[in-house]
Parts: structure tokens; sequence; C-alpha cells
């Protein structure tokens, strides 16, 4: 198991308007080494945008976001290099296979070998499918690829939006278990999802947004 040294994420009185709409309204959200951040609120509530604020894809007009105890404006390239972001898109090549979304996407931040990426689809349940290409996996498959991806970035901090989405029972314990691992290395999770989510070992802080 890979063990990192993580020194934790802090954003405080994060401001976002959209137009007229004020989305953040002064939010503060951190997680260190082993964390795990349950972001929760009903639709509409600014979940996917404070995830984008904490992954440096969105600038709020107000707020501090530190990392490491700097401001991560300071540090952009290194801050990037260690998180890794999922979206509502699992973002695959269609024409890819599994396999070869994995060594593209994952080849783009690290070497990465085959063993790696043959151990990582077995880790979600494809250790059949990977050389299928994208267009061909259900929706809960693509997820699966998707998770993969993140699994093989080694990056200590994870920020995940509504990373269960289309995930059956199995493939919902499959994505828990690795956050669980990834977590039991010290690495921190950051996650919005509209149910609590059941990690094991490690019980999940909930920030709530309203709407």
């Amino acid at each position: 198991m890979q063990a990192f040294n993580f020194s934790g994420i802090s954003a405080s009185g994060v401001q976002v308007w959209r137009g007229e709409r004020h989305v953040l309204r002064g939010v503060s959200a951190a997680a260190a080494a082993g964390d795990c951040l349950h972001v929760a609120g009903p639709n509409g509530a600014g979940k996917t945008t404070l995830l984008r604020v904490l992954a440096g894809l969105l600038v709020p007009e107000e707020g501090a976001l530190l990392w490491g105890g700097s401001r991560i404006d300071s540090r952009r390239d290194d801050y990037a290099a260690s998180l890794s972001f999922l979206a509502h898109s699992d973002a695959l090549k269609s024409d890819f296979t599994a396999r070869e979304n994995l060594r593209y996407e994952v080849g783009l931040r690290r070497q990465v070998s085959a063993a790696e990426i043959t151990d990582a689809l077995a880790g979600v349940g494809l250790a059949a499918s990977g050389d299928q290409p994208a267009r061909s996996l259900s929706a809960g498959q693509r997820r699966r690829v998707a998770l993969a991806r993140v699994s093989l970035s080694a990056a200590p901090l994870w920020i995940l939006d509504e990373p269960f989405t289309n995930l059956d029972s199995d493939g919902q314990g499959v994505a828990a278990e690795l956050i669980a691992i990834h977590l039991d290395a010290g690495g921190a999770a950051i996650m919005a999802a509209h149910q609590p989510p059941s990690i094991p070992r490690h019980p999940a802080r909930r920030l709530d947004l309203a709407a």
C-alpha cells in the first residue's frame, strides 16, 4: 500500500456568485490525512461548485484556499499534481478500451505499468472487461473505470463528485473500499453525495450546504 504525506487542505470564507445568484456564502471546509469529508445539500446548494473551487478549477470571488499552509495560487501546478478530481462525467474516450483509457489518462500524470492497470481493473471488478471499448460498457462499468483512474493517480487528495452514481450495490461497495484503502494510506477524500457515504473504517464528516 502506498503511504502519503498529506499536509491538509482548508478553505475559508468562500464566496461564489453565478450572475445574480449567490451560490456559496462564506463556506469553510478542511480535510487532513485520513479524513473523509461529505459535502451534502439539496440540488442547487453549490456542492459541485465547492468541489470545483477545492480542485482549483474555479476561482472564488472571495475566500482563501490553503494547501500545506500556503495559498494554492502560489503553488498551483504542485497542488494540481497532488489531487485527482472525479466529476459527474466519467471523461472516457469512447473508442479507447478501458485499459487504453487508463494508460493514456494516468500516463499524463505519471508512468504507469501494464501490471498496475491490470490490478486496478481487477480491483474495480473489470478484470474481464479491460479490452472492451468504453462505448460498449454500461454506465456502471464506465464509472468503475473512472474510479480505477482515480486509484491509479497516486494523488493524496481525492475530490469526488457523486462517486457512487450509476453503481449497483456491489459497485458501491467496491468504491467505498477503494476510498477506505486510500484513507488508510494517509490520503484524504472530499466528496459530494446525496446519501451519507458508508466508508469502511472511516466515518465521514458532514458539511451541509443550504440551498
